[in-house]
């Protein structure tokens, strides 16, 4: 109940911020058109994007890091995991190492935001991976949003149900002695 107590404040600040952040300084009300348009070079950031995604699926971790800038960061699927371009290259060798019959399939779509630190050009990514591992076949979905900057992306936010993976391995999760 504690957790729920918790969680259900944390949402109701959220929700309240975020409300009150869709303000423009003069206190007017913004809508969609004011902080987010059309991304110009559309075609070319989903290429990229999807010949990022192909390319780590399939192992070819060279074309892989062509497509990400030097600055890359990502993010997620946890609020404190992130990675840099070779801590994200050895996070999918490693995962080659367990994981067998590797495929995804994904949709895309893309914006532009016109203004402050989320500036620049999205595609955002639906999808689901799957693959084999310890004999087991795994289906996972996911979103990514990456943002591409002059045809490389350079940061990128994912997010997955991890616990479901584990789940599907066969680990179970025990709550603390004394919670209900």
């Amino acid at each position: 109940m504690k957790t729920i107590t918790s969680t259900s404040i944390l949402l109701a600040f959220l929700l309240l911020f975020s409300t009150s952040s869709l303000r423009a300084q003069d206190g007017n009300a913004m809508h969609h058109k004011d902080y987010i348009g059309e991304n110009p070079t559309a075609d070319a950031d989903i290429k990229v994007v999807s010949d990022y995604t192909n390319a780590v699926v399939s192992g070819d971790l060279v074309k892989a890091k062509s497509l990400l800038a030097a600055s890359y960061m990502g993010y997620g699927p946890g609020p404190v995991d992130s990675a840099n371009v070779n801590k994200e290259m050895q996070s999918w060798e490693t995962n080659y190492t367990t994981q067998t019959n590797r495929k995804v399939e994904f949709i895309t779509q893309t914006f532009r935001v016109l203004n402050g630190d989320l500036q620049g050009n999205w595609v955002s990514v639906w999808g689901t991976y799957y693959f084999t591992t310890d004999g087991k076949d795994i289906k996972l979905p996911y979103q990514s949003t990456m943002h591409v900057t002059n045809g490389k992306i350079d940061r990128s936010i994912i997010y997955f149900d991890l616990l479901s993976v584990f789940q599907k391995l066969g680990y179970t999760l025990t709550p603390p002695a004394g919670n209900k």
